[in-house]
């Protein structure tokens, strides 16, 4: 075989994955776990991001309450309870939390917790509505992923993305979960083949494991959930 012809055939293998993965895995992987009607809905904090996209969603039920989900929520953070998925990729290696901090639950609009573990970028509290919505959002400059404040114009090169977590109550009393949110960037080719080859799996990865340990947690420790929550709403 001539050097040309392997090289055709490498780009032919190329071409077939990428077909396989924009036609059959990455919506798969965009819309894990929705429902029509959640893929078609509308969310509070939409529209923080003016001309912003949709990235996807991905969604799953916990069988607790949202009572019992929202605390594990509110204190999310590297700087806080860590983030539930896999420790060594997004706290530093630490422990995420296995129980509720009280000292965690008062989180506010406004707010900004830690996104990387020394806590040179974060995420800023875009929306908050106790036991329905908490909304975050980064606003990043590109390459160089330092935080910026949108209001005070955009950088030539950036993302700006929310990421949302909606409880909604079941009839049965357990808690559906979607995540999702709107995003925007520039230069616009560049942002989207990010997207496209390295955010969309890697959001689903790390997605995937924090619905995990955010079942485990709310389902097994409704109790400890509940007093904690009956505490915050003491104080």
């Amino acid at each position: 075989m001539t050097l040309t012809a392997a090289w055709k055939r490498v780009g032919a293998s190329a071409a077939g994955a990428f077909t396989v993965y924009a036609s059959v895995l990455r919506p798969r992987i965009q819309w894990l776990g929705t429902s029509n009607e959640e893929r078609a809905a509308t969310y509070p904090g939409d529209d923080l991001i003016p001309s912003g996209r949709r990235y996807g969603a991905m969604a799953t039920t916990i069988a607790a309450p949202p009572e019992c989900v929202w605390p594990w929520l509110v204190q999310m953070g590297c700087d806080r309870a860590g983030f539930y998925s896999f420790d060594r990729l997004d706290n530093g290696g630490r422990p995420s939390a296995d129980h509720i901090h009280t000292q965690w639950l008062n989180l506010r609009e406004g707010d900004s917790i830690a996104s990387v573990p020394d806590a040179s970028r974060w995420f800023n509290v875009a929306l908050l509505a106790p036991e329905q919505a908490l909304v975050l959002r980064a606003s990043l400059t590109v390459p160089a992923a330092r935080n910026f404040d949108p209001a005070d114009g955009l950088p030539r090169a950036y993302s700006d993305s929310t990421w949302g977590f909606f409880l909604r109550p079941t009839v049965d009393g357990k808690t559906r979960l979607v995540v999702t949110g709107k995003a925007r960037g520039a230069p616009h080719p560049l942002i989207a083949a990010g997207n496209w080859l390295v955010w969309d799996p890697a959001h689903w990865v790390m997605q995937r494991k924090q619905f995990a340990g955010l079942r485990h947690r709310a389902e097994s420790m409704t109790t400890e959930t509940a007093t904690a929550r009956a505490l915050a709403t003491a104080t």
